[in-house]
């Protein structure tokens, strides 16, 4: 605001008719005049981390292969890709069989109706119908029963017969009769083909796991996911990788930048082997590395038992090379009661997208996802001991556990990796999240001068982030000075960077890592004596 007095007037800045602000000389009423300017300071968003990709196949939905389809319920999912039957399984079935009996009871009633029929049309000396016309009426009647397509000539013929059997009375109760019981057969075909429809959609259900992943997502707290449908009739290692151009497959996640946890359920589907399902997982491990900002969830082949879950490990990349930090891998699977009201077995990857989420909204992505009761699961097929999981734990596995009283828990949160920077999952998705955050809320840098007040202008705004994210608790430090630094000045950005177009600001952090492991020590004291012993 600036006022200005001047021989006894007052001028200021106020909106002009355009709603602009102005200099506008002359008489004024008294009063204050506000100027809002840009205070020219650039903040840093948080990104999301909390949104999954599940790369498979359903049951319905686009042709396959679809690119990236944003799912935001678990319903959109079913009107999306799944199915909505009338009843369960098993309630399904038993009505199958029950139509089956019925449609044979109503085909042995028809047979003598239309025998009678026949033979009060076609026979005596003024038979109404002759034996051609009689069988041209009964074929597309039949026909329509069927739902099948009769020719118009066809058709003019019966509609012909039927007129006369219509004008004589004495066949109006047999060819009613008929009529009835046919109508009565159809009906119940095209309810057994409604229903075999169904029967087929939940023996193509129960073997694929994708509706289960996404079902456990949000069963655990997940809000927003995508889904892409991979061809069935292909095999999966040819399909994963996708095509940019059609943005399928991994190569179409590459557009989606909010994505940060990419899982293919369907991996271990019936038929493949150790090495194919760990050469897919190699790929989807590939394409987290090249996007930098998601990791991958993978679990082991079914029925692996505890003993042979290292076998399977070096079938992966070892854990000191940089596709380990992108990986987390979870055991054992878990029984759910299913998406279809049939119990099975399934993989762990969509539960455990959603506690990663659910963990986010609740505390952030600096609190290591573990120590989180999976929702929507009945039970475990392999219960571990403390022995084995601390093998496994030791070799990057995260293990699932029920404890008395406290129900089945994710208790573990690390990646596969042997690097100290890298060995907790919160600590790679912190500086994902943060590098993410940076980068995509400092574009407006890229052209400007590159000059003193850009480096400080982007101190600033890095240091406010961080800052924030220190207060939140996500990095360790009794002040922001001991939990990171920000460098960008004329220390790093020298002659030779500012000629090359190059700004560059280096940045420290001090993450927090997860108490994996609470020891007391309990020491027994001697009792000090009475006054009056």
């Amino acid at each position: 605001m600036r006022v200005l007095r001047r021989s006894g007037w007052v001028k200021g800045r106020i909106p002009d008719e355009r709603g602009k602000q102005g200099m506008v000389s002359g008489p004024l009423a008294p009063g204050v005049f506000i100027k809002e300017r840009s205070s020219g300071v650039r903040t840093i968003t948080g990104v999301g981390t909390s949104t999954p990709a599940f790369l498979g196949y359903t049951v319905c939905g686009p042709q396959a292969p679809t690119p990236p389809v944003r799912i935001n319920s678990w319903s959109e999912f079913v009107d999306t890709f799944h199915f909505r039957s009338p009843m369960g399984a098993e309630e399904l079935r038993r009505e199958l069989e029950r139509l089956s009996g019925a449609i044979t009871e109503a085909g042995a009633k028809l047979e003598p109706l239309e025998a009678d029929f026949k033979e009060k049309a076609t026979t005596g000396d003024d038979a109404p119908l002759t034996e051609p016309e009689f069988t041209v009426l009964t074929e597309v009647q039949a026909a329509d029963w069927a739902d099948e397509v009769v020719g118009a000539e066809k058709r003019a013929a019966a509609e012909a017969a039927a007129k006369k059997v219509a004008e004589a009375e004495p066949l109006s109760g047999p060819y009613g009769l008929w009529i009835a019981a046919g109508n009565e057969l159809a009906g119940l075909k095209r309810r057994k083909k409604e229903l075999t429809v169904f029967a087929e959609y939940f023996e193509q259900s129960g073997k694929i796991q994708l509706p289960e992943a996404v079902y456990g997502f949000f069963a655990n707290g997940g809000t927003s996911c995508y889904v892409l449908r991979l061809d069935p009739g292909k095999t999966l290692a040819g399909e994963v990788d996708g095509d940019p151009d059609q943005r399928t497959g991994l190569a179409g996640l590459k557009t989606v930048p909010e994505v940060t946890m990419v899982a293919v359920p369907d991996v271990w589907r019936e038929g493949t082997t150790a090495e194919t399902g760990a050469a897919v997982m190699g790929q989807v491990v590939s394409h987290c590395v090249t996007m930098r900002n998601r990791l991958a969830l993978l679990e082991p082949p079914p029925d692996t038992a505890p003993a042979g879950v290292p076998e399977f490990l070096g079938q992966l990349a070892g854990p000191e090379v940089e596709d380990a930090a992108f990986t987390a891998l979870y055991y054992p699977w878990v029984n759910v009661p299913g998406v279809d009201g049939i119990p099975r077995t399934v993989v762990p990857s969509g539960h455990l997208a959603g506690v990663w989420a659910r963990t986010d909204a609740e505390r952030g992505v600096f609190k290591a996802p573990a120590n989180q009761n999976l929702r929507g699961v009945l039970s475990l097929p392999t219960l571990l001991t403390d022995q084995r999981h601390g093998e496994l734990n030791d070799k990057g596995v995260n293990c699932l556990r029920v404890f008395p009283d406290r129900g089945l828990l994710v208790w573990g949160a690390r990646t596969r990796s042997s690097s100290r920077d890298w060995r907790y999952l919160n600590v790679r998705r912190l500086v994902s999240f943060l590098s993410d955050s940076i980068r995509q809320s400092s574009t407006w840098a890229v052209f400007e001068p590159n000059d003193d007040r850009l480096w400080a202008t982007l101190r600033h705004s890095v240091s406010s982030f961080l800052t924030d994210q220190w207060r939140q608790g996500a990095l360790l430090g009794r002040t922001p000075d001991e939990a990171f630094y920000v460098i960008c000045d004329r220390t790093n950005n020298t002659s030779s960077t500012i000629d090359a177009g190059q700004v560059i600001c280096d940045i420290g952090i001090a993450p927090v890592r997860p108490a994996e492991f609470v020891q007391f020590t309990i020491t027994q004291i001697a009792g000090q004596p009475g006054a009056n012993s």
